[in-house]
């Protein structure tokens, strides 16, 4: 079902799949997967954790990915035009319109947060150059940018670069910039893991991650935290992915797409796994999650590692471009809405949204201001977000019109299963998803 490629959108679309799967894994590759998933592999059973995990990934990547990406491009625009399209002939038709604004909320709040934690790494990346960072306590060394308007000359730098990747072009330069710094990411944790083997007493570290205890796999939290780590890794939020497969040609084949989006990011997660907790018990500190993970624990290692400067280096700029690929994806998802629904200047488009995320951003700088700024749109706009856009795909648009555009650029029509696995399976399961988070208070 080959079709001849065109250029549907006005920004543009990805000049082939390889631009269009790095741009994905850009977004998806973020702080989840280096500074929660290495904790959880460990906590919830090693190698056995890997079974609900990898599980999970598979379903929601074949299944949520797939339909965000296909109902992007089958509207040919982003987030709130894909939601008119969904539910143009229903009878609920001004409230879905309404409610779609609320995932577009999502992915503004989450670059809100996210740039001021990049902002962090940064500093980090400037500390591990001079050095300030390996010479003092890093506990201190972190409690210095986060207080309140502790870490503004970074937050701003962070959006900055951020505006002007998307602001000398939409499409090529997002493809552009995410071919350049995925690429050095997956390298420089490579080399960090490889590193990590040869320490003495990494191998702790291994038994941490990787001895399995199938005993886990009875327990109902194993399954609720793989599940949460695996959606939540995806960037599955009903919004930022269905802007980049609007962007996306008919010649390509969506669900394979989001296949290969699945598995690197799969990769990147125990990647940083490798990199980081080997290192962790080859020097005998306390494994943590979070941010204490990231901005203390780690720097710790480095302080203690021989040429530790040099991979502190090395650390820092992975995360750093990891988190902006992230942001572009976020603030991409709100531009296009803004270009399209309020017919602005890609230009005007971005200055707005990059002066709504500082002028909001400015004032959650303090770690515990924006740590209940990220619970909040992390714990419940982005889940309902999510809920909404699997709502909207499967049941106000329908199995039949998502499957038919999700079977265009393919030599094989999708099983007939995949319908039924969509609505009666997927579909449930963020509902779960969004009642677990609330209950657990987070599982993503």
């Amino acid at each position: 079902m080959k079709q001849k490629k065109i250029s549907a959108h006005k920004n543009g679309t990805f000049s082939n799949s390889i631009g269009f799967i790095l741009a994905c894994v850009g977004s998806a590759v973020g702080l989840g997967n280096i500074w929660m998933f290495p904790y959880r592999l460990g906590q919830y059973g090693g190698a056995a954790f890997l079974i609900p995990y990898l599980f999970f990934i598979l379903l929601f990547g074949l299944t949520g990915l797939s339909a965000e990406f296909g109902i992007g491009r089958l509207a040919q625009t982003g987030t709130l035009g894909a939601y008119d399209l969904c539910w143009k002939k229903n009878k609920l038709h001004k409230l879905g319109k309404t409610i779609g604004w609320i995932p577009l909320l999502g992915s503004l709040g989450i670059a809100t947060g996210y740039s001021i934690i990049i902002g962090w790494v940064l500093r980090s990346l400037w500390g591990s150059f001079s050095g300030e960072l390996l010479n003092q306590d890093s506990s201190i060394y972190f409690s210095q940018a986060t207080g309140d308007f502790g870490s503004l000359p970074w937050h701003v730098i962070v959006i900055f670069i951020t505006l002007i990747i998307l602001l000398t072009g939409s499409t090529l330069q997002i493809e552009r910039a995410n071919k350049i710094m995925m690429p050095i990411f997956f390298l420089l944790f490579t080399f960090l893991a490889i590193r990590s083997w040869f320490l003495p007493g990494s191998i702790e570290g291994y038994k941490f991650l990787f001895i399995p205890k199938w005993d886990y796999l009875l327990q109902a939290d194993t399954w609720i935290m793989a599940m949460g780590q695996a959606f939540f890794s995806l960037s599955i939020t009903g919004s930022g992915m269905i802007v980049y497969g609007s962007y996306l040609s008919k010649n390509e084949d969506i669900p394979n797409a989001s296949f290969r989006t699945a598995f690197f990011d799969t990769i990147a997660a125990l990647l940083s796994a490798l990199a980081i907790m080997p290192a962790v018990f080859a020097f005998q500190i306390e494994p943590t999650r979070g941010p204490s993970l990231m901005f203390i624990t780690i720097p710790q290692i480095f302080q203690k590692m021989p040429f530790g400067q040099l991979f502190a280096i090395f650390f820092f700029l992975s995360v750093t471009f990891a988190g902006i690929t992230s942001l572009i994806n976020m603030f991409e998802a709100v531009i296009e809405s803004l270009q399209n629904r309020f017919q602005l200047n890609r230009k005007i488009a971005v200055l707005i949204c990059g002066t709504i995320c500082l002028s909001v951003g400015i004032f959650l700088e303090a770690e515990p201001k924006v740590g209940s700024f990220m619970d909040f749109i992390t714990i419940i706009v982005v889940p309902f977000g999510a809920v909404f856009g699997a709502i909207s795909i499967y049941y106000a648009l329908g199995k039949y019109e998502i499957e038919k555009e999700l079977n265009i650029g393919r030599k094989k029509n999708l099983p007939l299963c995949f319908g039924k696995i969509a609505r009666y399976i997927y579909v449930p399961l963020t509902i779960i998803i969004f009642i677990l988070g609330l209950i657990y208070k987070g599982i993503g």
